[in-house]
């Protein structure tokens, strides 16, 4: 089939929705389909850049991520575009103006088109303590959805809450884990060196977005929980976002690596000994399956990818979801059992290992299908 994806964020930018579209659309082309991509131009791409089957529109930075952009509307442009090279089908990863303007040109166009879910923005006003803009955000994401013929989720959990926020016509798609990138064998006693640790020392480590939707301060709280068990250890955190300059102001003793990708962002997960993830926002949670790939014990909340994947004190540890002193506990529950981290850490890679792209991608191309045969 000839699929183009829309999306606010693709590579070069580094997050989870871009990595997993860019994912996506590789086991696609792999898998037949040509794949056409519509997105903004980055901050750190030249003006005059141009891709192979890559549509790039104005854009405008994302407040509060200077090195983040956001489509502006483009319904005229869209439509030009596949009036010349019309696509079978559309998917509609993200839901901003350059997603709104891909709906209406597909609907000029009579050409189906799909969406995707893969960010709670709704969950995310609480966290930036503007909770009366959850129920207009979560009316505009209901009447956003219900514009196209299937909305695709990550986790079953996800599509629960979207059935109840009255978003029809859901489907799962799941995400995999690339084992292969991510790996236990990447463990860099040099890095772990840097961090002031040996190989008997013990390094926590939390790989995201440093900015409020992830939970920071307990996240911080854990480390610091964990720094008063162990005294040895080195707290790292991998990643960059707004919380950081405040963050390490408040937190010295911590390490921060700043964003990492490819073979780095794997260094400095394998160099890792037990990943700490609090956030309560997570559609899935791919740094969770990546922590788990590269054989880490991981203590996050029971739901999303964690609360798929993990087994309690098997391959990881699970806290009641959102509940602070829960996740506290779950942190010294695997302080408790130390001893047994290298089997829950072989488990975990064991459970990573069959978590490949290649079903996830055919089963959403099969669904794709069946939109373009019903249309």
């Amino acid at each position: 089939m000839r699929l183009c994806i829309v999306t606010e964020t693709y590579p070069p930018e580094v997050n989870g929705v871009a990595m997993t579209l860019h994912r996506i659309s590789g086991e696609l082309a792999i898998q037949g389909h040509h794949v056409s991509i519509v997105r903004p131009r980055q901050s750190s791409e030249a003006q005059n850049a141009t891709y192979q089957d890559t549509l790039i529109v104005a854009g405008l930075p994302l407040p509060g991520y200077d090195s983040l952009r956001f489509g502006l509307p483009c319904r005229s442009k869209l439509r030009n575009h596949w009036k010349t090279d019309r696509p079978d089908i559309i998917y509609a990863a993200t839901e901003g103006p350059l997603g709104q303007s891909a709906i209406r040109a597909a609907d000029d166009l009579d050409i189906p088109i799909v969406s995707g879910f893969h960010t709670n923005f709704h969950e995310y006003m609480q966290h930036y303590k503007l909770p009366i803009l959850e129920k207009m955000v979560k009316g505009f994401l209901k009447k956003t959805h219900n514009r196209t013929r299937r909305t695709f989720a990550p986790s079953k959990d996800v599509i629960s809450k979207l059935e109840t926020m009255g978003i029809q016509h859901t489907r799962l798609l799941g995400r995999g884990v690339d084992t292969q990138c991510f790996s236990p064998e990447k463990r860099d006693p040099a890095l772990r060196q840097r961090w002031g640790v040996g190989n008997g020392g013990t390094v926590a480590i939390f790989v995201s977005r440093l900015a409020a939707e992830k939970n920071i301060p307990l996240a911080a709280k854990a480390f610091q929980m964990i720094k008063e068990r162990l005294p040895e250890v080195a707290c790292v955190f991998v990643g960059d976002g707004p919380a950081r300059e405040k963050l390490e102001k408040a937190h010295p003793d911590f390490i921060f690596s700043g964003m990492q990708q490819g073979e780095d962002l794997a260094r400095h997960y394998a160099s890792g000994d037990i990943f700490i993830f609090p956030s309560v926002t997570e559609t899935f949670g791919n740094v969770v399956t990546e922590a788990m790939a590269s054989g880490l014990t991981t203590v996050a909340y029971d739901y999303a990818a964690p609360g798929r994947y993990i087994v309690e004190g098997h391959s990881g540890y699970l806290a009641t979801f959102n509940d602070e002193d829960a996740f506290l506990a779950a942190t010294y529950r695997a302080l408790d059992s130390i001893d047994d981290w290298p089997n829950i850490r072989a488990t975990a890679r064991r459970t990573a290992e069959s978590l490949g792209w290649d079903g996830v991608v055919k089963d959403f191309a099969a669904e794709l299908q069946i939109v373009i045969d019903e249309c």
